[in-house]
């Protein structure tokens, strides 16, 4: 496997990762990539010939060790880190699908035209693909340590394991070559997992978290510009609904009984504070 061109392809994944995607990031090349490359591999490369029984039936060896390994464990962390790493590339692969249609928008429209802010920033459907990749890693991380699990009985590897399966005779001993060291390293392998789902769990809510704030100032942004624009314009003064210069404005009136007229507006406080004194 060409690690170096794996890593050329997940490098782009950076520059479009928040704080806890780079550090997810350096966790799997780290703890992961370069242990298996360096340490893990050749730990397991001689594991079917360090398989030993204490029997020379032809074909006992290699039934129990497949018995009791039915798939590598360096090739299962293998499939791993290709599964786990996929989901990332979505996102390059969406943001490349942005550059190209911002490509064709600028030759359709005009070399000062745009048609997104800054394609490589998490907002609409590229937020929600980065979301989803988060929720995919999640996933397959989860599952592939349960098959682990699951395999070989909580990650452990015994010194001796027993075999009765044709075409042994009877219960074979067979032994297992270096079991302490690949116990540690099953164990380091599996701590490192954990931590990416920790981070990958950290990373969901972190941009929930951050969706839910953008929203809510949002939200009371357009509350405030409606409660600006929707202000009923009165006086802070008067209890009247015209504000008081059109109060002074308005004309005066003679009155049928002869009464001295009065301005507008004292009639109008007249009107306001008198009693209601009709009969029914």
């Amino acid at each position: 496997m060409d690690w170096k061109t794996f890593q050329a392809l997940l490098s782009g994944v950076n520059k479009y990762s928040t704080a806890f995607g780079r550090i997810w990031l350096s966790v799997v090349f780290v703890f992961r990539v370069l242990v298996y490359v360096v340490a893990a591999e050749r730990v397991w490369s001689d594991d079917q010939k360090d398989f030993d029984c204490n029997i020379r039936q032809p074909g006992c060896a290699n039934v129990c060790y497949d018995h009791f390994f039915p798939i590598s464990h360096i090739r299962l962390w293998a499939l791993q880190l290709i599964f786990v790493t996929c989901p990332s590339l979505l996102v390059v692969m969406h943001v490349k699908y942005r550059d190209e249609r911002e490509r064709k928008y600028r030759a359709k429209h005009g070399a000062d035209t745009k048609l997104y802010d800054d394609t490589g920033k998490k907002h609409g459907g590229l937020w929600w693909t980065y979301l989803i990749s988060l929720f995919a890693k999640t996933g397959i991380e989860v599952a592939f340590l349960y098959i682990l699990h699951h395999i070989y009985n909580s990650f452990h590897l015994p010194r001796v394991v027993k075999c009765q399966i044709l075409p042994c005779p009877n219960v074979v001993d067979c032994y297992i070559g270096r079991p302490t060291e690949k116990k540690m390293f099953t164990y380091f392998m599996v701590g490192a997992s954990a931590i990416c789902i920790v981070l990958n769990i950290c990373e969901i809510l972190y941009l929930l978290a951050k969706r839910i704030s953008s929203c809510a100032k949002r939200s009371r942004s357009h509350r405030a510009q409606a409660m600006h624009m929707y202000k009923p314009s009165r006086d802070q003064d008067s209890n009247c609904t015209l504000p008081m210069h059109e109060l002074e404005n308005k004309p005066q009136t003679k009155s049928k009984l002869g009464i001295p007229p009065t301005d507008y507006k004292t009639s109008v406080f007249m009107r306001a504070s008198a009693p209601n004194l009709s009969f029914a």
